[in-house]
């Protein structure tokens, strides 16, 4: 009946049984479980951020310290750089400035004739008294660099005269530099040359050739012609050259120097001609020097050579060589076929 029911709050505690704990047992182990797997994931994801923090900050540091190094090695790269062009323009320039004082084969021949010209006109300075104070001096310098004069001259002469075209059609080969440095300090540099134009300069100055001229015209013919030391070569000339004198045999002396110059311009000619210059004039004027070096010299030949002599130098022929011979110097500085740096 509903008076023997007793509620659950009257009845007598009595112990759970094991059928009714094991599923709260087990709740709570199963909570604990996933409560220390929550903690431990947690724990292990904040010591991963740390880590990672910590690695992030490493790496940062160490990618700006690499930034930094290849924006250092650049700097020193570009630097490097502007050092080699510096140091290849100085190169250059050393290389130009070399080889501008050094002389070709041509420039060389060039300055022995004309110290064989200073030598032969000082000797006969000596041996008709003209200038006496300073002939001897001047003499003994250019004759101790050019011993045989004449010899010198009519064998560049003869050379001229015989020389083939067709085996010197390159003037770059004609102008050859030398390849050793050694010339700088010899007879190959520029100072030979400057040397040699300052010489002939001077005898141009105190008018030697025309004195020498003088000096063996009287002593050929005294009773032919009477000059006396105000008439000028100039005037002895144009009296022959205006027929007034048939044509004579000359001296010896007179002889040689007609020769001589006449080897002169056969050799400056051949180079004028090999280099292109007057074309319209340079074989013409060649072959006539080759033809009137095959015969003995009379005055008209003594006039003929003079007329050559003013010539050559009112059509700047030395000068026109120079400059041509300069130019492939010039040329050859832009493409070098030498390696002046292993010589340095």
């Amino acid at each position: 009946s509903k008076a023997d029911v007793t509620p659950f709050w009257d009845q007598p505690a009595h112990p759970p049984s094991l059928h009714t704990v094991r599923p709260l047992i087990l709740f709570v182990l199963l909570f604990l479980e996933d409560f220390t797997s929550v903690a431990s994931a947690k724990a292990t994801c904040l010591a991963a951020l740390k880590t990672a923090a910590q690695t992030h900050d490493v790496r940062s540091e160490e990618i700006t310290s690499l930034r930094l190094e290849a924006e250092s090695a650049r700097d020193e790269a570009t630097s490097a750089m502007e050092q080699l062009h510096e140091a290849e323009c100085e190169i250059k320039s050393l290389r130009t400035m070399t080889q501008r004082m050094i002389l070709t084969q041509e420039e060389m021949e060039e300055v022995v004739l004309k110290r064989c010209w200073l030598a032969r006109y000082w000797n006969l300075c000596v041996r008709h008294g003209i200038h006496a104070e300073i002939a001897g001096a001047k003499h003994e310098y250019w004759s101790s660099l050019a011993p045989l004069p004449l010899e010198v001259v009519l064998s560049a002469g003869q050379k001229a005269k015989e020389e083939n075209p067709t085996e010197k059609t390159d003037a770059e080969e004609r102008d050859k530099i030398p390849h050793s440095l050694s010339d700088l300090s010899g007879d190959g540099n520029i100072e030979s040359m400057l040397l040699v134009e300052k010489g002939m300069r001077e005898l141009a100055s105190l008018k030697v050739e025309d004195a020498v001229l003088l000096a063996m015209a009287q002593n050929r013919r005294p009773h032919f012609l009477k000059f006396d030391n105000h008439v000028s070569d100039a005037d002895h000339l144009k009296i022959q050259d205006e027929g007034q004198i048939e044509a004579f045999e000359l001296s010896q002396e007179e002889s040689e120097d007609v020769i001589f110059k006449q080897a002169w311009l056969t050799y400056f000619w051949r180079r004028a001609k090999n280099h292109g210059l007057e074309q319209d004039i340079a074989d013409e004027h060649l072959q006539f020097w080759i033809n009137h070096s095959s015969r003995s010299p009379t005055s008209h030949d003594a006039v003929d050579v003079e007329r050559g002599m003013v010539e050559l130098r009112k059509l700047g022929i030395e000068t026109q060589l120079w400059e041509e011979s300069r130019k492939w110097i010039d040329q050859d500085v832009v493409h070098p076929k030498m390696q002046i740096g292993s010589e340095l």
